[in-house]
């Protein structure tokens, strides 16, 4: 986006959770970060601002990667329901639903069996990469029953 104060930006909003010039790309690129059934936009990015506000989409049965990273986010769910992790939290999402995810807090987002989850997502645009769990970080968060029953889908 141009540097000037004077400029607007309107996207008009189409059906679908789609936006009119906002490309629909993959959740990440990384081969090694597992997720499933999950695409994003960026709807908004401005240096001016330092943040910018997604819209990721969860296919039913889909989750985003497990990982945490010193940058922290507030999600605010549009579309659908499903669950979250946030550190050893687990919480069922609906329609406005806010989650704040805090700084280097293991955190994932997953859609239920039967809807998509569909959620605004706002961060600073400059971040740094995500941290993914080594097996023994995994096994200690899947002591806890709850968790372990997140993380496996049921």
């Amino acid at each position: 986006m141009s540097e000037s104060t004077n400029e607007t930006t309107f996207r008009a909003a189409r059906e679908g959770f789609h936006w009119d010039g906002v490309e629909t790309r993959r959740y990440k690129d990384e081969p090694n970060a597992p997720y499933r059934e999950v695409t994003r936009q960026i709807l908004f990015s401005d240096p001016r601002l330092k943040g910018e506000l997604r819209y990721f989409e969860v296919a039913p049965g889909g989750y985003t990667t497990l990982e945490k990273h010193e940058h922290m986010h507030a999600v605010l769910v549009l579309r659908g329901g499903g669950a979250c992790l946030i550190g050893d939290d687990v919480r069922a999402l609906k329609l406005n639903d806010l989650v704040t995810v805090p700084p280097w807090t293991w955190h994932q987002f997953r859609a239920g069996k039967d809807e998509p989850l569909g959620f605004l997502c706002l961060v600073n645009a400059e971040r740094d990469r995500p941290q993914l769990p080594s097996d023994s970080e995994l096994a200690e968060m899947k002591r806890d029953p709850t968790v372990r029953a997140f993380l496996e889908g049921k």
